[in-house]
């Protein structure tokens, strides 16, 4: 398994719906009393967690260590760090899990050296921040280890399963021979006769929940001693929750409300997860007009269990304003007039003085508090709040 980002959601249902995605996975490895699991990269969305989720991820790994399977991991691109002082070594220290990325230099080359368990050899090598790793892994080998199964663990994109996706890659036939490659990084489900990315145990954007709906991981079978033999894999889907996608088109946001508020309608999204996704080129009213909190509020009284809104493919019609002064004062106060005089708003005297005091320089050995409390003061007055 992979991809966990664990803590990577801002919504609460979704954060807690990823944990729950992670405890499943694991408690499926428990009961089919696996021999071991291995995590390619970004268990964490971050480097530094926060508390919450540290606790509940421990007490996962705890379930896992008591029940005696091992657990093999590397550092993806997000809890990557070039110290190594991260939350990841806190788990190994802890005893709940092993870092696979054991590695020497010499003669420009990196060497790995495996980890092994009963006739198992595992190799692993970590994901960089901008894809850093791509360059190293072209001169990387793999230390021998006669007799054992060899698994290469990484989180970096192949070449293979990009597709169209505009990063920087490399070609499995650019990486050291190993008899199984267990990989991380991309959110797809790529898998051939012993390569495999797991795909994320839950998704972890918009995009990714409209389009796979719902994390997996897998199980993969291997017989055949230090040959690759036979390799099956058995991919497990963590279907916790429905997810309902709405797009609807909208030209007038003054009466984008009442049209959004007409779909929903159509729907039973009792404890479903609604994806809403706003389209079209607005010729009427402004983003304001859209009364996003009650829709939300509309949602929530028919028991949907989050609603996830996404508006990037929504364009509104461009005001051309010409200008015709290189003072970049003049532009600015040009601009604002232009811009209130088609939507006028009754804060349209208070923007020239607010830009006014944001412009305020701090002054040599100003204190940042004193300098904030001076700052949001003047704004106050400007904005007349006691």
């Amino acid at each position: 398994m992979g991809d966990c980002h664990l803590g990577g959601w801002r919504f609460p249902e979704l954060q807690e719906l990823n944990m729950q995605s992670f405890a499943y996975a694991l408690d499926f490895c428990i009961k089919d009393k696996v021999d071991m699991v291995l995590i390619t990269g970004d268990l964490f969305d971050s480097a530094y967690p926060s508390i919450e989720i540290l606790k509940r991820t421990f007490a996962e790994f705890k379930k896992l260590k008591d029940s005696g399977i091992p657990c093999y991991l590397i550092a993806g691109s997000h809890d990557y760090s070039a110290s190594g002082k991260t939350f990841l070594e806190v788990l190994e220290h802890a005893g709940f899990c092993i870092n696979t990325f054991k590695t020497e230099e010499k003669n420009d080359k990196i060497f790995l050296q495996p980890t092994i368990i009963k006739n198992f050899a595992l190799y692993g090598y970590p994901g960089k921040k901008s894809s850093l790793e791509v360059q190293e892994l072209r001169r990387t080998v793999l230390q021998d280890a006669p007799g054992f199964f060899r698994i290469f663990m990484l989180h970096t994109a192949l070449k293979e399963a990009v597709g169209n996706m505009p990063i920087e890659a490399i070609s499995i036939l650019e990486l050291p021979k190993a008899d199984y490659y267990a990989l991380g990084h991309l959110h797809v489900d790529f898998n051939r006769t012993n390569i495999c990315y797991s795909g994320p145990i839950y998704p972890n954007n918009f995009d990714e929940l409209e389009e796979l709906k719902h994390g997996q991981f897998y199980i993969v079978e291997i017989n055949g001693g230090s040959s690759v033999g036979n390799i099956k894999q058995n991919k497990i889907p963590i279907k916790l929750k429905e997810v309902l996608s709405l797009h609807v088109a909208i030209e007038n946001s003054l009466t984008a409300t009442e049209k959004v508020l007409s779909e929903l309608n159509k729907h039973n999204f009792q404890d479903k997860i609604v994806l809403l996704k706003l389209s079209g080129k607005l010729t009427e009213g402004k983003m304001s007009d859209i009364r996003f909190n009650e829709i939300e509020q509309f949602a929530k009284d028919h028991g949907v269990l989050v609603l996830v809104k996404n508006t990037s493919k929504l364009v509104f019609e461009e005001t051309e304003i010409k200008i015709e002064s290189k003072d970049m004062h003049v532009v600015e106060e040009n601009i604002i007039s232009t811009y209130f005089e088609k939507n006028p708003s009754k804060f349209s005297d208070k923007i020239p003085p607010m830009l006014n005091a944001l412009s305020i320089d701090k002054q040599e050995d100003e204190k940042n508090q004193i300098f904030q409390d001076r700052l949001i003061g003047e704004l106050q007055r400007i904005l007349n709040f006691n």
